[in-house]
């Protein structure tokens, strides 16, 4: 019975993901190629059919396919950023600690601007993720900036693993212990929490066992959290979890450990630093901000210096937006990380190309120019890590979905040049407006607190 569930799911799945994904043909000439992974070559032609790089060579030809002269500028893989909320709205299912159930995916909306001002930025690829009020929220989508589709289908990407998000620290337990006075008030309740779902997992994947061997002749109830917990379990979802303070990412990694879950990357890890050697030799990812911290409690001391001592320890690690704003300026925060770290050129930019995409399981698809992978490509006038580096075009599978010259006016009507954005400037409260992670929370908490205090 269980199987046949799944078998319908994935039909369904199938089905959609099957519209509106176009690919396109287009030969990128004489430019400055940037690999990451086989060096950099002069003078070189990138050509893209079907949405798949074939060649990547000098002189090359490609009859009647369009032709993009990029003599002088520099060519790279699409940025990807491994965190990001853009074409969602409400991101925070904060009902429940555990709304494993719920997946981001149902709500994406292909016309959110944020999509085409990140494709500005050269970011082909983000990671739109659940929100952090939950100790475990809800599944997360791999989108391509496929911007100006109407079909939301369109913005997912095919074959990309599965993802969850899980929170440690504040948030969850604000949300839960201090606004709903249930479990996790504190950090000791948080770790009980994720012992509780995995036990829960545990016990509906042996239900299912006995059925499906006869040892019970009534099926279990089919519960979607607990299939979602089971996934995990075995190794179907990769874990990206909120996380700031180095005693909670060991926490984890112990509750990880004692069930046999090794698939995770950990998000914001603002004081992995300190806990460097320990993550490495758990293979725990990740993906950090550049030189953001100090905006509430937990998170006020960390390093420009923790990108480059993660890599440096052996840790994928990557460099994240967590903004609608910040994204498009990815490729000046991993030069944050090579001058206060002293990265090389390529390890550098494998921060927002090849590492977010190991940490999101399409490595083999995209994070690098190599013959077979996806035709995603950024061209900038100079050098992604130089200051004075302006994205000319974004390519996503062979279609040009951003180009400096020749895009119309109107598409940047929605620029308000008085507009402040979230997280780094105060709003008219005063208030910092710190954690992307808990949109659509704060408002609700803050409506809580106003009649309880009365």
């Amino acid at each position: 019975m269980k199987s046949l569930f799944i078998s319908l799911f994935c039909l369904v799945v199938t089905l959609q993901i099957g519209t509106s994904q176009d690919k396109g043909n287009v030969l990128i000439k004489n430019g400055t190629v940037i690999t990451v992974t086989d060096g950099v070559k002069e003078n070189t032609d990138v050509l893209i059919k079907d949405g798949i790089i074939k060649k990547i060579g000098k002189d090359l030809s490609a009859g009647d396919v369009e032709t993009i002269d990029a003599e002088g500028m520099f060519v790279m893989p699409g940025i990807i950023d491994a965190h990001s909320h853009i074409a969602l709205d409400v991101v925070n299912e904060a009902t429940n600690p555990v709304t494993a159930e719920v997946w981001v995916g149902d709500g994406l909306d292909p016309y959110d601007v944020n999509v085409y001002w990140a494709l500005a930025g050269g970011v082909t690829i983000s990671h739109a993720m659940h929100g952090s009020a939950n100790a475990i929220g809800g599944q997360c989508e791999t989108i391509k900036h496929r911007f100006g589709e109407e079909d939301p289908e369109a913005l997912r990407m095919e074959n990309a693993p599965r993802t969850i998000k899980f929170a440690l620290g504040e948030n969850p337990m604000r949300v839960h212990g201090e606004g709903n006075n249930i479990v996790p008030r504190t950090r000791m309740g948080m770790e009980q929490v994720f012992r509780q779902a995995f036990e829960d997992g545990k016990a509906y994947q042996k239900a299912w066992s006995n059925y499906n061997s006869g040892k019970t002749k009534i099926p279990p109830l089919y519960n979607e959290r607990n299939e979602v917990m089971s996934d995990i379990l075995d190794g179907e979802i990769i874990i990206h979890c909120h996380s700031y303070r180095a005693d909670e990412i060991m926490m984890l990694m112990n509750v990880l450990e004692d069930y046999g879950v090794n698939k995770i990357c950990f998000q914001h890890v603002n004081e992995g630093f300190k806990v460097a050697p320990e993550l490495a030799a758990f293979g725990a990812h990740a993906s950090v901000f550049a030189d953001w911290w100090a905006y509430k409690f937990e998170v006020y001391y960390s390093t420009a210096y923790n990108a480059a001592i993660l890599a440096e320890n052996g840790v994928v690690t990557s460099i994240n937006s967590d903004s609608g704003e910040l994204i498009r300026h990815l490729y000046h925060e991993a030069a944050k990380s090579q001058k206060y770290g002293g990265l090389s050129d390529q390890d550098a930019l494998k921060l927002i190309t090849l590492n977010p995409a190991i940490q999101l399981g399409i490595e083999d698809k995209v994070g690098s120019l190599e013959e077979g992978k996806q035709g995603d490509v950024a061209i900038f006038n100079n050098h992604p890590l130089s200051i004075y580096a302006v994205c000319q075009k974004t390519i996503v599978d062979g279609i040009v979905r951003f180009d400096i010259e020749n895009d119309p006016d109107d598409m940047r009507i929605d620029i308000d040049p008085e507009e402040t954005f979230p997280a780094f400037y105060e709003s008219t409260e005063g208030h910092m407006h710190n954690d992307n992670c808990m949109h659509g929370v704060h408002e609700s908490l803050q409506s809580h607190n106003h009649n309880h205090n009365h």
